[in-house]
């Protein structure tokens, strides 16, 4: 059987538009695949890095307690000591006055007696 010109062209254009479809339906196929994969890792990617912020989360707020437990009990120790040193300085200033009063007196005696 002897094929005329008209019938290679239709061959050739069915042949044409059929590659065409294949590679179009191949195409789409890879495109969805690939879209669904990514999808997929963005899902993974997210709730890991979900978990990982609340962990750290967890982790940065424990430490805010622990150091602000510290640091008020460092505020409390120091707190005590200044008042004990107060308390210190308050004696050691009246102690002072009195020896201030005594040796007044006791110039005001040894000026008086000349």
């Amino acid at each position: 059987m002897r094929l005329n010109d008209p019938q290679v062209w239709t061959l050739l254009g069915i042949f044409a538009a059929v590659m065409l479809g294949g590679m179009t339906l191949m195409t789409t196929q890879l495109s969805r695949v690939i879209r669904v994969e990514v999808d997929r890792i963005d899902a993974t990617l997210s709730a890991r890095i979900d978990g990982l912020d609340t962990a750290l989360s967890a982790r940065i707020d424990g430490l805010d307690t622990a150091l602000s437990t510290r640091i008020d009990g460092l505020d409390t120790a120091l707190s005590t000591r200044i008042d004990g040193l107060d308390a210190r300085l308050g004696r050691i200033e009246s102690k002072v006055d009195d020896l201030d009063k005594e040796l007044t007196n006791l110039v005001m005696r040894f000026w008086r007696s000349q």
